[in-house]
């Protein structure tokens, strides 16, 4: 952006397109430390439907009765998913403090992203889904209130990397005395429940978990798969009892049951002491899903070899821009957890 007119990207012309807060943020997430801005378009895209996608967090809110309650105190919630989420901001919050007093921007961005997009939006609105639209009246407002909450503690941590949306959000969400860029920086005392973030963790995981196998064994994405946890202890099969109509629906499995031994033909993931077995039996070829596999092993392997010769030539490295060694080494990065996730595939069919 410092260079000539006409010779890089134009900042202006990227804000007309996506957005200061876009832009803004995506500066912050590749602020590293030590290192050279790739700046692309799509990279500012991407951030772009961050902001899109808080926005919709606000109107489900508004869709599901979420309102801001001044007598909420997370401290006082009963409700499982609400005591994990109210332990997920804390957390959250100093992490982005630290970051920023270190002036690590990057990894407050990355911290913020994390919360607000995956804890956030995509578990704890799915998992909280039912509770609003349940019969327990106590539970639902407690839900409500604590979603409102953990949607304010978000507006106050971005604020300082989306300005403009957030300050139109906390207008919008509720009736104000004063503007964001004038509240005070969150501070919590107690937050977090050990208990209630393992039964969670534990949830997210098996669903997780299940949601990588059928990606990775090809299974249709509408088809409902069984699910059996095998060697379950008594704490397991509690969650697994208490949690079933979102895991069922979230995974998009069948049934969920339980057994002393895996079944044929399934495909296999440890979660702790139990094994989650997905019986795959004339949903997927196994012969030929082994070869699939074995194939896109082999292409990975040969990738990673030819990046691995020009990293290893000193001549190469030495005459190479720091942008052309910066974009080999992440693509080698890439590959390698790529080859790790087709080696744990392959190990799940048997």
């Amino acid at each position: 952006m410092s260079k000539s007119k006409g010779n890089v990207i134009d900042p202006l012309e990227l804000i007309e397109e996506f957005g200061a807060d876009a832009l803004r943020f995506t500066m912050a997430a590749m602020a590293a430390q030590g290192r050279d801005i790739k700046l692309s378009k799509q990279r500012v895209e991407g951030y772009r439907n961050f902001a899109t996608k808080l926005w919709n967090a606000a109107r489900f809110a508004e869709m599901n009765g979420v309102a801001r309650d001044e007598n909420f105190d997370p401290l006082a919630a009963r409700v499982t998913a609400n005591r994990w989420i109210a332990g997920e901001a804390s957390r959250c919050r100093n992490t982005v403090t630290k970051a920023i007093e270190e002036h690590k921007y990057n990894e407050a961005a990355a911290s913020l992203y994390q919360f607000a997009w995956n804890v956030y939006c995509d578990w704890y609105v799915e998992l909280i889904k039912p509770i609003l639209t349940g019969s327990d009246e106590v539970a639902k407002a407690e839900t409500r209130a604590c979603a409102a909450w953990a949607f304010e503690q978000i507006l106050h941590l971005l604020h300082p990397f989306m300005p403009f949306i957030t300050e139109e959000l906390w207008q919008k969400t509720s009736v104000r005395d004063h503007l964001l860029i004038a509240a005070q920086w969150p501070s919590y005392k107690g937050l977090g429940d050990a208990k209630a973030d393992a039964e969670m963790n534990w949830v997210i995981r098996l669903i997780s978990e299940v949601r990588s196998v059928r990606s990775e064994m090809n299974v249709n994405a509408g088809a409902k798969i069984p699910c059996v946890l095998v060697g379950a202890g008594a704490k397991a099969r509690a969650r697994a009892k208490t949690w079933e109509a979102e895991i069922m629906r979230l995974a998009r499995l069948s049934a969920l049951d339980f057994a002393d031994a895996v079944p044929a033909a399934s495909a296999q993931i440890a979660l702790d002491e139990a094994t989650l077995a997905l019986p795959l039996e004339g949903m997927i070829d196994f012969a030929a899903e082994r070869g699939r596999l074995a194939k896109e092993l082999e292409k990975v392997a040969k990738d990673m070899s030819v990046i691995d010769g020009r990293l290893n030539n000193a001549a190469f490295v030495a005459k190479a821009p720091p942008e052309v060694l910066e974009e080999s080494r992440e693509l080698r990065a890439q590959l390698e957890a790529k080859k790790a996730k087709l080696i744990e595939a392959v190990k799940r069919l048997g």
